[in-house]
């Protein structure tokens, strides 16, 4: 079995919370293993992060100008996705993780 620690995801988020921000390949296992959430925006914004359909990160307050970082360790089988959006489009995140094929 090959191993690849990779970025399962990097971007701004939609404001749409329902939002494919990564799909397991077939024939894979990922274990997430962090999720940085940054907001750039003056004011405080809201994140929502699920994985498979249960919510990881139900509306969290992020503060304005701030990093919060979510040590995670989660595994996704093939096919399972991890959704998520903001409040505003100034929140950007960054989830780490490995494929195991």
């Amino acid at each position: 079995m090959a191993t690849t620690t990779k970025a399962l995801a990097r971007t701004a988020l939609t404001t749409s919370t329902g939002t494919t921000l990564y799909t397991v390949p077939s024939a894979t296992t990922t274990v997430i293993s962090s999720i940085v959430v940054a907001n750039t925006a003056a004011t405080s914004s809201t994140v929502t992060v699920a994985l498979d359909g249960v919510s990881l990160l139900p509306t969290v307050s992020i503060p304005a100008n701030s990093v919060t970082t979510i040590d995670v360790k989660q595994v996704l089988a093939t096919t399972k996705t991890i959704t998520g959006g903001a409040s505003t489009t100034a929140v950007s995140i960054h989830i780490s993780g490995v494929e195991i094929a």
